[in-house]
Parts: structure tokens; sequence; C-alpha cells
């Protein structure tokens, strides 16, 4: 995991959004590529905020040092709203009965809750409705006069900013505006108001207010694949070695069910990673990687611990590095690449690798992290 590509990325994005403040989204372990590391050097890129999925990984960030202000996103019924408030988490609140509920949290931890009242403007998703929205509002306003919620915030969420052009982005944006004035006549004094995505980050300067949230940008992964990559640099690599080489002579079957067969005889490398790992098993005969300076194609199924490629005459000895994904500098397919051959995004295939995978980060911000 390369930090330095992560900061460099989060200040490429800040200087995109013209100077608005950004909320690094570090949810799913950040994006598969270590939460506390690529947080800390989202932070020393020029991100201001931090934003998560769920109240633990939240509580994470906090046990590691991290003071920034750091958003919860996804809102469910059992989170341990209590233990949030007291951490000085802000919230995402989405409905009046959520509104109450994080009121309550915040009356037994002795300590105002921070919240950002999400408005569901057309994903159709989290957030109240366009109708429910008043009553939302009205409930965390009185929550307000009472001294145990803080609104902070105003939010939405864009259906399809990853399509240029497409129809909803300006109804959206109609409907957000609409639901701001509306909270702010109400009442409503909020510090930030935000919608923007790593699509709108990059492409729509209108829909920046007063902080943008990129996700899959800042791990220099494009958001819009056909619009190119934005100056953007990959910063996970997917790393492997061969554990084993052999020869097999030809109408050799391969893995699983055969559906690989040699034609000739070849040489078959193995590669101890799996669908237990994040390699897909739906890639069986589709992905390439790079071994021995070529790309192979997987071939056969892939398996829960291991897969196998068909080096054909190539002399690659067992303890070969194999490059399955990464910035593609050095010949590799890319996450893209992967995504494409499934007929998927990027943002599956790097937040899929696996806990067994270790996680190495390199880069200044961990020298700076190791040494003080």
């Amino acid at each position: 995991m390369d930090l330095d590509a992560v900061r460099a990325n989060v200040a490429l994005l800040r200087e995109r959004a013209g100077g608005t403040e950004v909320m690094a989204m570090v949810k799913a372990e950040a994006y598969g590529h270590g939460l506390v590391e690529t947080a800390r050097a989202a932070l020393d890129g020029g991100a201001a905020w931090l934003g998560v999925a769920r109240v633990a990984e939240a509580l994470r960030l906090r046990a590691a040092g991290i003071s920034a202000p750091v958003l919860v996103a996804v809102a469910t019924r059992g989170e341990p709203y209590e233990d949030a408030v007291a951490a000085g988490v802000d919230l995402t609140v989405g409905s009046a009965w959520l509104a109450r509920r994080v009121t309550e949290a915040a009356e037994r931890s002795g300590r105002a809750a921070r919240v950002h009242l999400k408005v569901d403007t057309g994903l159709s998703r989290g957030g109240a409705t366009m109708a429910d929205w008043p009553a939302t509002v009205e409930a965390a306003l009185a929550a307000q006069a009472s001294g145990h919620l803080e609104v902070v915030g105003l939010m939405s969420h864009f259906a399809c900013a990853d399509e240029p052009g497409h129809p909803s982005v300006s109804r959206q944006l109609t409907a957000f505006r609409e639901a701001v004035e509306y909270a702010e006549k109400a009442g409503a004094r909020p510090r930030v108001r935000h919608l923007s995505n790593s699509a709108a980050t990059l492409t729509l300067p209108e829909a920046r207010y007063d902080l943008v949230r990129p996700g899959i940008a800042m791990y220099g992964l494009t958001p819009i694949p056909q619009a190119g990559t934005f100056g953007l640099r990959p910063a996970m690599t997917l790393v492997a070695e061969l554990a084993a080489v052999k020869r097999v002579p030809a109408r050799s079957g391969v893995s699983y069910g055969h559906t690989y067969v040699t034609e000739r005889e070849t040489t078959l490398g193995l590669v101890p990673a799996g669908y237990g790992d994040g390699v897909p098993r739906h890639g069986s005969g589709l992905l390439e990687v790079l071994v021995g300076g070529r790309r192979r194609r997987i071939a056969g199924r892939v398996c829960m611990d291991q897969f196998v490629v068909d080096l054909v005459d190539d002399a690659v000895p067992a303890g070969d590095e194999v490059l399955l994904f990464g910035p593609g500098d050095r010949g590799e397919p890319t996450a893209q690449e992967w995504a494409d051959a499934l007929g998927t995004i990027s943002y599956e295939i790097v937040t899929r690798i696996g806990t067994r995978v270790p996680r190495v980060h390199t880069g200044t911000a961990v020298e700076r992290t190791v040494d003080g």
C-alpha cells in the first residue's frame, strides 16, 4: 500500500475541489488498504475529515489517537451510539426515529451528539425522503434546543455522478438545494453541507458546497473509467509468489472440474492466493497476472487458497514474484482491468482483498508515523 500515493491523491482532489474541505472516506478498511494507516496518510495529504460506515470503525480511529472529525455514514438500530457520542464521533441521521434514538444516547452519555442530517434526493437509499424531511429536521432541531444534539451538517449522496450528463444529477442538485433552504429556514445552522462523491468532486464544481467526500479516487482509481485517470496514482499492489512450478504433459486437466486442459506439454505455476483472499472465483480463465515478465491468464478454476497459471515454456522458478494487479507501471494488470474483465467496478476488486493478506504500507507517511 503506497501511502505517498494516497497523500498525493488527496492533495490532487483538494486542488480539483478548489480548496473545499475534503472528507476522506476510509470505510471498509479504507477500501481494503488498511484503516488507520490510510486515514493518517489522508490527513497528511490535506483531508480535514474522515468518513466511515460503522461506529466500530470510528472507534478504532479514536483508539489509534486520531482526533480529526469522523462521520459515520450508515445508520442501523444496533449501533453503539452511546460510545460514538462519548468519543465525539459525528453521526448521520436520516429519519425522525433515528434523531430520537441518538438523542437518547446523548442523554445517557451526558454529551451532545454531533449529527449530519441526510436527505434522500434521488438515490432511494439512506436518508429522509423529501416528504419526511420536515419531520426529521423538526426532531433534530428540538433535540438541539434541549442541548442533546448539534446539527453539524446537511448531506445527501449522488446516484449517477459517475455518468456525466445523467439527468438525475441536476434533479438531485435542485432537491438538495431545496432541502438545505428548508432546514436553514427552520433554524438549522450547519457548519458543512455536502453531497459530492469522487466523481462529483472531479467533475461537478457546482456540487462542492462546503465539503467533498471522495472515496475510490483517493486510492488512485478513477470513478469514471471512460474519462481517464484524472492523474490519480493507484495505491494498492497485490503481490504473491510462485509456490511451485511443474511440467505436465499435453491433455492434463488443471484445477477443479478440469475446465482448463493443456494443449501441449507445458509448465504450470501455483500461486498461493484464492477466493478466500479476494481473488474472484468467477475470474477463472479470465484474469491475467504478471509473472516472469509476461502476462499469463489464470488457468482453470480459482480455488479457495490458490490458483494456477500456464507458464508455457518460461523458465520461472518457484519463489518468483507474481503481480496480480497494481498501478500498471511494470506491465501488470490494474484493478480497473480486473474489474473490466469481470464486468464489475474497481471498488469491488480492492475492497474484497481478505484479512489473510498482509498489508505492507510504504512511503514517507509510514516513516513519519514510525519516527513519531
